[in-house]
């Protein structure tokens, strides 16, 4: 494999996310949106708790496939297995998967509608930055393997 620049080996996509956290609670605190109460506000915040147990999930059952396999965690590291059982049989992505659904749950439960366009716009830097960079890898490294799964198994959902 290819040296990788020093600015691809910063950890971005957490950087990225942490990022967009931090700006939801600054814009929240800055630019108040409205809350949504009643019956509608009840629902969303049920909905926002079961998308932080969907984190939690894909979160813990992807970095137990990955350590099982014995490939990096690194997302910039060099894969030493093709991962496509688990949550990798649904989402070619379910770490950044699991952030994504992470901010859209605690915009629901905290009413932080800053949460979800931060979350949207920090998904497409990490495609953009990470996502584009890891899937040329595993091409490179896997071949046709990974250019099958990827036919079958979507990059987000």
């Amino acid at each position: 494999m290819k040296e990788v620049p020093a600015w691809r080996r910063i950890p971005w996509p957490p950087l990225i996310y942490l990022a967009a956290i931090a700006a939801s609670i600054v814009l929240e605190l800055l630019i108040p949106l409205p809350r949504i109460t009643g019956p509608f506000g009840n629902v969303l915040y049920a909905i926002g708790w079961l998308l932080i147990v969907a984190f939690v999930a894909l979160w813990l059952t992807s970095f137990r496939a990955m350590r099982r396999a014995g490939t990096t965690l690194d997302p910039f590291g060099e894969p030493s297995h093709l991962l496509t059982e688990g949550p990798f049989s649904i989402t070619r992505n379910p770490i950044y998967l699991a952030n994504t659904l992470l901010m859209f749950g605690v915009g629901f439960v905290s009413g932080n509608w800053w949460f979800l366009p931060l979350a949207i716009m920090a998904a497409v830097l990490t495609q953009k930055i990470a996502i584009e960079f890891e899937e040329k890898v595993l091409a490179g490294k896997f071949g046709r393997r990974y250019r099958d799964y990827s036919k079958k198994v979507r990059r987000w959902v």
